[in-house]
């Protein structure tokens, strides 16, 4: 009898071949080494592209530039039933978000190349601006769904308030980085950006538009924690913030409705429950792939603001699950590359105006989402870049602009560009002179 030698025995694939019965559990160890290979190689080349000089800014440009295209492709869906309505034209409102997407882009490439020292100059100037416009509004504004948050100009209305986002972040941002070595005096701290920007979020809270003044808020405590604001003064701001906002609730009885009941829209489900009700209903019926882009049934008039402050709920009921997570997912790495910008650069303009605009989107984000899953109150938060309005829009797009500027000014991603374009050049140098009939 021959007893075959067990370094013989054929496993895997090849075993059943060599008629030899595999030992048991090799199939499964197999699998089990072949994926702790397969995720240590993916880990690595991951690791390796993050390493590379270019990474963030090819992670805020691709990321950006799909958010945008997500963006226009459920304003579409969304609004295409209230524009024929409105309109008799399905493409009405995506016609002027295509508008405003042909202004936006280039504002935001020559934001992306206009040198810092010329963005910093426009930071007053912009400041100053933003505080006219909304003195305008209080006194001059366009009423619409109860807030007077709106200016009309010509055939065309403006809501000051998100220009008032990229402005502050833009001066405080210059004013911190000038008082770069003084930032440990608290007079300093606080002189005179939270002065100015409680001036705005006054102005903003004339037109009783509570969600704008709460991202203002939002902006002002992070540009405090990025430059260094001791945790006590972060505990009297949230006192203060937090008195603020119960008082403005309870003195308006449409706020302190929707604040009662967010957390079980159903029980006042005719009322102030309607609009989270329905995003709810909306999100449940989306399943994990959803129900296909153009499917959705809540946007046939039961969902109010569907293709602006309730785009989200559009969106999980007609790309599901795996669409809102790869939205959300977009937004988090446009934060996360834009931290890492903030993180290496030299220049203190570029750190705290780059941290700013993260608080800022990222902020807003997770305020859009948590009211669209009746976790926060609806207070009319769009979803940057998502949402339908120019007004919204056009400031976003012109601080992703900023933002992808400031990752390939980056000295090894300079560098990096400044080689590709070397080569490229010699390439279709070489390329010419090998041709003489060229």
């Amino acid at each position: 009898m021959t007893t075959a030698n067990p370094e013989d025995v054929a496993v895997g694939p090849d075993a059943s071949a060599a008629g030899v019965r595999a030992p048991l559990g090799s199939g499964i160890a197999a699998a089990w080494r072949w994926s702790r290979d397969a995720v240590a190689s993916t880990t690595g080349a991951v690791r390796d592209a993050l390493e590379k000089p270019l990474a963030s800014y090819y992670l805020l440009l691709g990321s950006s530039a799909l958010l945008l295209t997500i963006g226009l492709i459920m304003v579409l869906s969304a609004s295409s039933v209230r524009s024929f309505l409105l309109y008799d034209d399905s493409y009405a409102v995506v016609k002027r978000q295509l508008l405003w997407v042909a202004i936006g882009l280039p504002c935001a490439w020559v934001a992306s190349r206009l040198p810092i020292k010329h963005v910093r100059r426009l930071a007053y100037p912009g400041f100053l601006l933003t505080l006219v416009l909304l003195a305008l509004v209080a006194r001059f504004g366009v009423l619409i769904n109860g807030n007077k948050n709106w200016l009309a100009i010509g055939p065309f209305t403006m809501q000051p308030a998100e220009v008032a986002k990229l402005a502050i972040v833009l001066w405080a941002a210059n004013i911190y980085a000038h008082k770069e070595r003084r930032l440990r005096e608290l007079h300093h701290l606080l002189v005179p950006v939270v002065p100015g920007l409680f001036a705005v979020i006054g102005l903003v809270l004339v037109g009783r538009d509570l969600g704008t003044a709460m991202v203002l808020a939002a902006i002002l405590l992070g540009m405090l924690w990025v430059v260094g604001a001791p945790m006590r003064l972060f505990g009297l701001s949230l006192s203060v913030l937090g008195v603020a906002g119960v008082a403005l609730a309870a003195t308006d009885g449409e706020r302190l409705q929707r604040i009662t009941h967010f957390t079980d829209p159903f029980k006042d489900y005719t009322d102030a429950g309607w609009q989270p009700a329905h995003g709810l209903y909306a999100l449940s019926s989306g399943g994990w792939l959803g129900q296909g882009i153009g499917a959705s049934t809540q946007k046939w008039g039961d969902l109010p603001e569907a293709h602006t402050d309730f785009i989200f709920a559009v969106l999980g009921e007609e790309l599901g699950l795996v669409g809102t997570l790869l939205v959300i997912a977009l937004f988090f790495t446009i934060a996360y590359a834009a931290i890492r910008v903030a993180l290496t650069t030299q220049d203190p303009f570029v750190r705290y105006a780059t941290f700013g605009i993260v608080v800022w989107l990222l902020g807003q984000m997770i305020i859009n989402v948590g009211m669209v899953l009746a976790v926060l109150p609806v207070i009319g938060i769009p979803l940057p870049i998502v949402s339908y309005g120019g007004s919204a829009l056009l400031p976003s797009l012109v601080a992703l602009g900023l933002v992808i500027g400031f990752a390939r000014r980056e000295p090894e991603a300079a560098a990096a560009l400044a080689a590709r374009r070397r080569n490229r050049s010699a390439g279709l140098s070489a390329a010419t002179h090998s041709d003489p009939h060229r």
